[in-house]
C-alpha cells in the first residue's frame, strides 16, 4: 500500500512540473508550430521512391516534429517517381546525385543552373557563379562555391541537403579475384579489368553484376545521365580520357595514348590509339565490324555532344556546351610550335611521352594510322574559354565515341520534328528489348556491347576487336547485370551466390557483408550526395522562399546519420564531397518556427 501512495505522489509531482507530457499535449504542441493562420497546419507532399523509403521516414518524422503535417507519395520504381516528378506531383522531392567525373562544376552545372539538363529553377546569381568557378584553377574556386552553396542552400533555400555517402561494393571472393576488381571514387565500375580465381571460366562462365534500375534511358550516350545507363555506357564506349581510381584524368586505358593542355588552358591536344575497331552483334553474338575507332568518331561525337539540338531530348549537353571545336590536326609543325601549359616543352614533346615510336607523319584517314610505324591522328579541342576543368567532362560517359557511319545511318528522322512513335533513335532501348522489337543497331567502342535485355537482366559481351593483347583487353567474355531494386533482395543474391557483385551495399548491412566469409566489402568516400529539391512551379513551396526555409531547417543531419550507424557524412551541397567550403546546414526549430511565422504573413 505505501508502494502505490508513493507512485502515485511521484507522478503527480512530474505532472505538476510539467516533466511529463501526455501524449495529446505532445500532439497539440507539434501542431501548434506548423498551423497556418487559418488553423490548419502546413501540408508537404514528399516524393521518393520505395529504395529510398528509410531517408523519406526521416525526414517525415522530422517535418512533423516540426508542426508540418506530411503526405509521402512512394514510388516503386525510377520510372513511375520521373512521371510523379514531371507532373509536378510534390512539394520536395528526394534526389541524389554522384559527381562522377570528379569535378565540382558537374557538380552543379546540370542541376542547378538555367537549362541545365536536370534542372528545374533559374537564378541568375547561381548561373554567374556557376559559370565563375569554372574558370577558375582549384586554389581559386573554393570561395566561389562557397559563395554559391550559402545562395543555393541558406539564402534561396532550393534544396535542403540530407548526407554524402561512402562508396561500397560486396564482392564474392570465392569466385572473383578480388584484386581485380576496382571501387572508384567517381569513375562507374570497370568491368574489363575484373577477373575469375579460375581464369579458365573467363570463356564459359559470365560475370554476374546488378544494378537498380531496368528501364535503361538511352544508350546513345549523349541521351542519358542517371542511375540506369551510367555503368553500362561507360562500359560500351570508349572516351578520350579516363578517371584513375583516385579521379585523376589520364590516357590509361581510353582512346588516347597522350593528351596535353595548351598554353591559355583553351586548347587540348589528344594523341588516338590504332588498336580499337568498333563491334556490333550478329545472331547474338559480338563481333568485330573492321571499322576503326578514330578521329572522324571522335569529331562527330564531341560535335554532337555539344550541339543542343543535335539529337532530340538531349540530356547532356550542359556538360559540353563549353566545348568549341574538334578538329584533325594533320601539320607536325602545330605540334612543335605549341607550347604546354603546365611546364615546359612543346605539345609534341608532351604527346610523345613514352611512346616506343616517335611521331613521324599526322595521317587524316583512319585507316592510314599505324602507331608502330610513328603513322598517328591527333585531335585538337578547344573551349570557348579557358576551361581546365573541359578534361573531366571528357572521361564522362556522355563524352563515349560513337560510330560516325552507324548512327547517321540510323538516325535519318528530322529533329524538329521527331515523332517518338514512329522514329528509332540510335540507341533506343527497345531495339535491344528480347521480343518483336528487337533489331540490336549498337555499334560499341569500349570493351563490351550489349547483346539483349528483358525485365530481369540485360547481357553484354566482350568486343573483340578493343585493344586485343594490351593490358586493356577485357578478361571476362560475358557479362550480366541483374536489375534488383530492393537492396536487401540484392545482398541476398550477393550472399546466395546468385551474383558476383553488389555495388552499393547500404551502409546498414556492411556488417552483414564483412561476417561473410566468401564476401569481401571495399569501401571508399564518393561524390554522392542525397537532398531534397524543392518544386518551382505551382506549389506553395515555389513561391515561399520563408516555407523553403522552415523545411530546410528541420533537417537534422545527426539523427540521418545515427541512424546509418555513422557511414554517412555531413553534406551541405552537391559540391561538399569535392570542396570544402565551411558551410553547414543545423536543425533549428527555433528558426522554423521564425520562418513559419514570415510564411503565414504572407499569405
Amino acid at each position: 500500500m505505501k508502494k502505490t501512495y508513493l507512485t502515485l505522489v511521484f507522478i503527480a509531482v512530474l505532472v505538476l512540473s510539467g516533466c511529463l507530457n501526455t501524449k495529446s499535449s505532445v500532439e497539440e504542441e507539434k501542431a501548434n508550430d506548423g498551423v497556418t493562420e487559418s488553423g490548419s497546419a502546413v501540408e508537404i507532399e514528399v516524393l521518393g521512391m520505395a529504395s529510398s523509403e528509410d531517408d523519406l521516414n526521416i525526414v517525415r518524422d522530422q517535418l512533423e516534429k516540426n508542426g508540418f503535417t506530411v503526405k509521402l507519395n512512394i514510388q516503386p520504381d525510377y520510372g513511375s517517381f520521373t512521371s510523379q516528378k514531371e507532373a509536378g506531383n510534390y512539394d520536395i522531392a528526394h534526389s541524389s546525385w554522384t559527381t562522377v567525373t570528379g569535378n565540382p562544376d558537374y557538380a552543379v552545372r546540370a542541376l542547378f543552373k538555367t537549362d541545365g539538363a536536370n534542372s528545374i529553377m533559374s537564378d541568375e546569381e547561381v548561373d554567374k557563379l556557376i559559370d565563375q568557378a569554372s574558370t577558375e584553377t582549384p586554389e581559386e574556386f573554393a570561395s566561389t562555391y562557397q559563395a554559391l552553396e550559402q545562395r543555393l542552400v541558406f539564402d534561396k533555400a532550393y534544396i535542403a541537403p540530407l548526407y554524402n555517402s561512402f562508396k561500397a561494393q560486396g564482392v564474392n571472393k570465392e569466385v572473383l579475384n578480388e584484386e581485380t576488381v576496382r571501387l572508384a571514387k567517381s569513375r562507374a565500375v570497370a568491368w574489363e579489368t575484373i577477373d575469375f580465381n579460375d581464369s579458365s571460366k573467363r570463356e564459359s562462365t559470365p560475370l554476374v553484376t546488378q544494378q537498380a534500375i531496368g528501364a535503361l534511358t538511352s544508350l546513345d550516350p549523349i541521351k542519358g545521365n542517371d542511375g540506369s545507363i551510367n555503368t553500362l555506357n561507360t562500359n560500351m564506349y570508349v572516351r578520350l580520357v579516363n578517371l584513375t581510381d583516385d579521379d585523376v584524368v589520364t590516357s590509361d586505358g581510353s582512346l588516347s595514348l597522350n593528351h596535353v593542355i595548351a598554353e591559355g588552358n583553351a586548347a587540348y591536344y589528344f594523341l588516338l590509339r590504332d588498336d580499337i575497331n568498333f563491334a556490333k552483334i550478329t545472331d547474338g553474338a559480338a563481333e568485330d565490324t573492321g571499322e576503326r575507332v578514330g578521329a572522324d568518331d571522335v569529331i562527330f561525337s564531341l560535335k554532337r555532344a555539344s550541339t543542343a539540338d543535335s539529337v532530340p531530348d538531349h540530356r547532356t549537353y550542359s556538360l559540353h556546351e563549353h566545348i568549341e571545336d574538334a578538329e584533325l590536326v594533320t601539320d607536325v609543325a602545330e605540334l612543335e610550335s605549341a607550347k604546354q601549359s603546365i611546364g615546359e616543352g612543346t605539345i609534341k614533346e608532351a604527346l610523345e611521352q613514352d611512346l616506343d615510336v616517335k611521331i613521324s607523319e599526322l595521317v587524316a584517314d583512319k585507316n592510314d594510322a599505324n602507331n608502330q610505324e610513328g603513322k598517328y591522328q591527333v585531335v585538337k579541342v578547344t573551349t570557348s574559354k579557358p576551361f581546365p576543368q573541359v578534361l573531366n567532362y571528357l572521361a564522362h560517359q556522355s563524352a563515349g565515341i560513337v560510330s560516325k557511319k552507324q548512327v547517321e545511318s540510323i538516325n535519318t528522322y528530322d529533329v524538329a520534328s521527331f515523332d517518338p512513335t514512329k522514329d528509332v533513335p540510335y540507341g533506343d532501348q527497345n531495339t535491344v528489348t528480347e521480343g518483336g522489337q528487337y533489331d540490336n543497331h549498337l555499334y560499341a567502342s569500349g570493351p563490351y556491347i550489349l547483346n539483349s535485355k528483358n525485365d530481369y537482366e540485360a547481357t553484354f559481351l566482350k568486343n573483340p576487336a578493343y585493344m586485343p593483347g594490351t593490358e586493356y583487353e577485357a578478361n571476362i567474355s560475358t557479362v550480366t547485370v541483374r536489375f534488383i531494386q530492393d537492396p536487401d533482395s540484392a545482398l541476398s543474391a550477393l550472399r546466395n551466390g546468385e551474383i558476383h557483385l553488389f555495388n552499393g551495399v547500404p551502409e546498414t548491412k556492411y556488417d552483414v557483408v564483412e561476417s561473410d566469409e566468401k564476401l569481401f566489402l571495399q569501401k571508399n568516400d564518393s561524390n554522392a550526395v542525397a537532398y531534397l529539391l524543392f518544386n518551382t512551379k505551382n506549389r506553395e513551396v515555389s513561391d515561399s522562399e520563408n516555407l523553403r526555409k522552415a523545411i530546410l531547417h528541420s533537417i537534422n543531419q545527426d539523427e540521418i546519420i545515427s541512424f546509418y550507424q555513422n557511414n554517412k557524412k555531413k553534406a551541405t551541397s552537391t559540391v561538399s564531397p569535392l570542396v570544402d567550403t565551411g558551410n553547414e546546414l543545423k536543425a533549428d526549430p527555433a528558426k522554423v518556427k521564425e520562418y513559419l511565422k514570415k510564411y503565414r504573413e504572407e499569405k
